[in-house]
């Protein structure tokens, strides 16, 4: 096995994973669906990575990670050279206590890749946890950050199952204030979404504008991300008379996806500008039927975290209508709104799954059920009006 990653001040190694490389990159992937840099900090700390220049200095000379290096550390905006100690500045603050039970130290510990982690594993975690005397705030926070990771690569098809979706109830570490993470939009807070990607704004020509619509009006067919970087113009073709993408899926297992009216059009009038504002020479740098069916200026592919942050960027300048979500919002909420709006506007759970390419339909309803409901699926007003004696 390939030893993973060196610890800052020590000698410590974590074996165990046969693509270092890869899980840092995955690992930074995830990490940039967060915004606020703060939140990046305190979610790669609690997993055991570093997040400090001196403790990400021997990373840089591992030849087997160091062209991933730069990118980690620039997501969590560490510099490039540790600062100089000033005379007066007090000693670097003690290792935690419970720093040995960071999830990427302990797997390093038992010489497991946590790519290949499962449900046991995590409990093992815990029960580790609970004996060396972790309050449960600290246990309900670190499964927290652990299940947003897994799920995080579950939904990029990386792995099959999240190990971490386990309920914080019973296993005794859920806190008062446990609720669903996830960002539940509404169909006006997806409108004002489309309108903020087809509105101009300075410094971005009309292409771009195209493309940012594109992008949005893409997202709500219910693909992921990753599908929509790998979408070449072949993918785009006609199904029993109605336009339709062959979306590549994960675990290899590729579907149709029809388009709707107003994805179609918002993909056309994007295809139709790049056909003619395009550099000729740009077009024939790509071979026949790899065209990208979403690229860069240059004509490539875009890069998943680009597509992350055009969409924060179109959120934040959407206005109050999605004020409250722009700094959370990701391609993943847009997915979730597509299973949550065709659910509640009577399609079957099967429909749905087929659609969004889940293994499983329990998936589907996993995903409707996790959203913050709507006033329509609570029953405390048919409650109240049995007490009052409405109706």
């Amino acid at each position: 096995m390939t030893e993973l990653l060196v610890a800052a001040t020590d000698d410590e190694v974590w074996p165990g994973v046969d693509d270092p490389a890869r899980l840092l990159a995955l690992l930074s992937d995830w990490l940039l669906g967060y915004a606020n840099r703060a939140t990046r900090h305190k979610y790669a700390e609690s997993l055991g990575l570093p997040v400090s220049a001196a403790d990400l200095d021997p990373w840089r000379q591992r030849p087997e990670i160091a062209h991933v290096v730069h990118a980690y550390a620039h997501t969590l905006g560490i510099p490039t050279q540790p600062p100089a100690r000033a005379a007066n500045r007090p000693p670097p603050a003690r290792r935690g206590r419970l720093r040995h039970l960071h999830w990427l130290r302990w797997c390093g510990a038992r010489g497991l890749d946590p790519l290949a982690a499962n449900t046991t594993h995590v409990k093992e975690w815990l029960d580790d946890l609970t004996v060396d005397g972790a309050a449960k705030a600290t246990r309900d926070r670190m499964l927290g950050t652990l299940k947003a990771f897994y799920g995080h690569l579950a939904d990029e098809g990386v792995i099959t199952a999240n190990p971490a979706a386990l309920s914080r109830r019973r296993l005794a570490v859920a806190t008062d204030h446990d609720t669903t993470r996830t960002v539940t939009l509404t169909a006006e807070q997806v409108r004002a979404l489309l309108a903020a990607a087809a509105a101009p704004r300075p410094g971005r020509d009309r292409l771009g504008t195209l493309r940012a619509t594109a992008v949005v009006a893409l997202f709500t067919l219910g693909i992921r991300v990753s599908e929509l970087c790998d979408l070449t113009r072949a993918d785009l073709h006609s199904t029993r008379g109605r336009a339709a993408l062959r979306v590549p899926g994960k675990g290899d297992k590729p579907r149709v996806v029809y388009l709707s009216g107003l994805a179609q059009d918002a993909l056309n009038a994007y295809l139709h500008h790049r056909a003619t504002d395009t550099a000729p020479a740009v077009r024939g740098q790509v071979k026949a039927g790899t065209e990208p069916l979403i690229s860069t200026r240059d004509g490539k592919p875009m890069a998943r975290t680009d597509v992350w942050a055009l969409l924060r960027r179109i959120a934040a300048s959407a206005g109050p209508d999605l004020a409250d979500v722009a700094t959370r919002i990701h391609p993943h909420a847009l997915r979730h709104f597509y299973v949550t709006a065709a659910v509640e506007a009577g399609a079957e759970l099967v429909t749905v799954q087929a659609d969004v390419g889940h293994a499983s339909v329990d998936t589907t309803n996993r995903t409707y059920n996790a959203a913050a409901r709507t006033p329509d699926r609570s029953a405390v007003d048919l409650v109240a009006d049995a007490i009052t004696g409405a109706g």
